[in-house]
């Protein structure tokens, strides 16, 4: 359901991708890792179409996504692909339930069927009592929690998670590794992890390598 086809990409004289193949099936949780600098996550983030190939071409859902004008890709991303970061990315300002919601926001969902599936989703991550809180009064395990839930807000094909437990101390990691796993039973997702945790990747139905920019 999502291939990647001899994806090259330099920043400057830096080649950081060259000519990488990656593909994934359809519920498939892969893990991806190498040393720093392999590329690891300047792939996430072309898979993701959060930056562009210098050449190659990327498909998800049999649609060609290297081929979409800027406006285009920023509603099949909105709409198919859901992120989560080492960083959460939480806007601090708004509750958990608000972060929860905006990527239905920005889709133009109704408002009283946003409120309805955010609070469906904190209550399946065991978050709903939290659900008016902000960021500031959550702890870290429940900040990557709700990150965890905005990505799915919008029911995406994919879950693309960089280092998803990199903040995390090790019971909060073990637990959001697991959730991952119980997400995909559940709502049948795909989900591509870029991952220096050796526990996780050995969990993970399959473990891709990445080496001076190629999978390896």
């Amino acid at each position: 359901m999502l291939t990647a086809k001899n994806i090259k990409k330099s920043y400057g004289n830096l080649q950081v991708l060259k000519g990488l193949d990656f593909s994934v099936r359809q519920g498939e949780v892969v893990a991806v890792v190498g040393a720093s600098g392999a590329g690891k996550s300047t792939l996430l983030h072309i898979l993701g179409t959060l930056d562009q190939p210098d050449s190659g071409e990327v498909w998800l859902a049999d649609v060609n996504v290297s081929a979409l004008n800027a406006i285009q890709i920023s509603r099949f991303r909105n709409q198919n692909i859901g992120f989560v970061f080492q960083f959460h990315n939480l806007l601090p300002e708004f509750s958990a339930l608000e972060n929860v919601m905006i990527p239905g926001m920005i889709a133009g969902e109704k408002p009283n069927t946003l409120h309805t599936r955010g609070l469906e989703l904190l209550e399946k991550l065991g978050l709903a009592s939290r659900a008016q809180h902000k960021p500031s009064e959550l702890s870290g395990g429940e900040q990557q929690r709700v990150a965890v839930a905005r990505a799915l807000m919008n029911n995406p094909r994919l879950i693309l998670a960089d280092e998803p437990s990199g903040n995390l101390d090790s019971a909060n990691a073990k637990d959001l590794h697991k959730l991952f796993f119980k997400l995909r039973e559940e709502f049948g997702q795909t989900f591509v992890i870029v991952t220096h945790n050796s526990e996780f990747a050995d969990m993970a139905d399959r473990k891709v390598l990445m080496r001076d920019g190629l999978v390896a």
